[in-house]
């Protein structure tokens, strides 16, 4: 059972189109060139006839004969002799009245002509198509004027219209060829569309690249990653509707370079350097993404660079916060352990009697907790910094570092919201705790954090400050602090080292404000965030 049209390839449907577009433009032109065969016949056989006619009309032989009036068989000669020379099917000569004085049949020489002579009987040309006594012919009809310029005779000449059928028959090998060259030419560059055509579609029919398209683009929509693909030239050519919401990718992406799409520079590497790349964390303006990338490949073709991407923005800053609520948890458990210690000591100096040494030495611990909780809390700042600030405090006691908070620390409450209080300050203070821990001395461990509101103008704004006593920021590396990836320690677990400063500038810029960092000496960081005085209800 023979397929279906349908289900033919796109190649073998452009292929039999052709082919019959072809054919049909070739019969149109054989028929077309067959009529104007015949026209051309009839055209020049009237030519020819006409000429002879006037030619005979004008020989003296002939002239003189009608003007007598006396049939001569001199001129029954004379015109079948032009007849023979000229291959006219007949000559006739007659008289005004038609009476014919020269016939290719000599029985019919004095019968009258059959045809239309009144016009050339009143000195005009006559041309038709009329059937005679031979049969259907184009025939022409002029007269014959004697020396005193009246008509005086008639010349007919005539050919069969089987004459000029013969003609054209005679050419039709010559239009069959030509038809038939012009049909293989026409087949042959059909057989080449159609192997290019093959080729480009993968020998797929219509209704498989419909469907292919269909489900392909089903798809681009559907999945909740982002994905594009980038060609050898570093043009995107794919980008679905997630991978335009994530690079916040104009609408007239697809077929640009990546370079003119404002991404930035990294990023734009990353995507089309067709390296192998698995979960790396990456910054936009406003997005934490997780990017995957591998070369692009078609029966051992590089394509170019596919690429996924996944929102991880908030688990970021969820991850932020856990990091933080986690180190706070190891500081309190350390801080339950040691109390648990400070308390057997206490209850063994009394069990020995050391009843004042006892109450000296809970004074001193209790003094040391109120002081800090005095410090933090009382200052009457936003209670979640004040927390924050705490569990801090006991991580660097835990640690071993100095972490010194100013007595008049001030952070109006609603003035920034509270996550991104915690993404701020926690991540510089963790970056602080890590640079004087890195090589410093226990007695150089030293983070200082001041917090203030200072106004210009109408414009107010929290002023963040941490400082460290660590090895600072080389010089060359200042202005690097803020990219993803930037750190001066080692690759972290998870691949998060250096997201930290990322998350800080990325957070700092959402919010309008600005980012300033100094050192060596050590490393200092200063934050503004400018507020609205509404939100100010301290």
């Amino acid at each position: 059972m023979r397929a279906s049209p349908r289900r033919w390839s796109v190649a073998t449907q452009t292929f039999a189109l052709q082919v019959a577009v072809a054919l049909l433009v070739v019969a149109v032109g054989l028929v077309a060139a067959y009529v104007q065969a015949r026209r051309s016949q009839t055209q020049e056989a009237t030519s020819r006839a006409m000429s002879v006619a006037r030619t005979v009309a004008s020989t003296p032989e002939v002239v003189q004969a009608l003007s007598s009036g006396t049939p001569s068989p001199a001129v029954q000669d004379f015109a079948e002799e032009v007849r023979k020379e000229t291959a006219t099917d007949f000559v006739v000569v007659m008289n005004t009245q038609g009476v014919r004085y020269s016939h290719p049949d000599p029985a019919r020489v004095g019968e009258r002509f059959i045809g239309h002579i009144e016009n050339a009987v009143r000195g005009g040309e006559v041309v038709e198509d009329y059937t005679g006594t031979l049969g259907p012919s184009r025939r022409v009809v002029v007269p014959v004027e004697s020396d005193t310029g009246s008509v005086v005779g008639l010349v007919a000449v005539g050919i069969t219209r089987t004459a000029l059928s013969r003609a054209v028959s005679n050419q039709l090998p010559v239009l069959l060829a030509a038809g038939a060259a012009a049909a293989l030419l026409s087949g042959l560059g059909a057989a080449l569309v159609a192997r290019r055509t093959r080729r480009q579609t993968l020998g797929l029919g219509e209704r498989q690249l419909r469907e292919m398209y269909e489900y392909y683009d089903a798809v681009l929509h559907a999945v909740t990653e982002g994905l594009i693909l980038v060609d050898q030239e570093g043009r995107l050519q794919l980008a679905n509707d997630e991978a335009i919401r994530l690079l916040g990718l104009p609408d007239d992406a697809t077929g640009r370079p990546l370079a003119e799409l404002g991404l930035s520079p990294s990023l734009t590497t990353a995507l089309s350097d067709g390296a192998h790349r698995e979960d790396e964390l990456r910054l936009t303006e406003d997005r934490i993404l997780v990017l995957s990338t591998a070369p692009a490949t078609w029966e051992g073709r590089r394509l170019g660079t596919v690429a996924t991407l996944r929102d991880r923005t908030d688990l970021e800053h969820l991850t932020g916060e856990l990091d933080s609520a986690r180190g706070v948890t190891e500081a309190l458990r350390s801080q339950a352990h040691e109390s648990a210690n400070r308390i057997h000591t206490i209850v063994s100096l009394i069990e020995l009697g050391h009843t004042e040494r006892a109450l000296e030495f809970a004074t001193d611990e209790l003094a040391v907790t109120q002081r800090l909780a005095d410090q933090v809390v009382g200052a009457g700042t936003e209670p979640v910094l004040a927390a924050l600030l705490v569990g801090k405090s006991a991580q660097a006691s835990e640690r071993g570092i100095d972490l010194r908070i100013s007595g008049d620390a001030d952070w109006p409450p609603g003035a920034v919201p509270v996550r991104d209080i915690v993404t701020i300050v926690g991540n510089l203070i963790d970056n602080a705790f890590d640079a004087v821990t890195g090589g410093a001395s226990k007695a150089e461990r030293r983070v200082d954090v001041d917090i203030s509101v200072a106004s210009e103008g109408e414009i107010r704004s929290v002023v963040l400050e941490v400082a460290d006593s660590g090895p600072g920021l080389p010089a060359d590396t200042v202005e690097l602090v803020a990219r993803r990836g930037f750190s001066t320690k080692g690759q972290g677990s998870a691949g998060r080292r250096g997201i930290g400063l990322a998350l800080v500038s990325q957070t700092v810029d959402r919010l309008h404000g600005t980012l300033a960092v100094t050192g060596p000496p050590g490393a200092r960081f200063v934050i503004r965030l400018p507020f609205d005085t509404e939100a100010d209800h301290g």
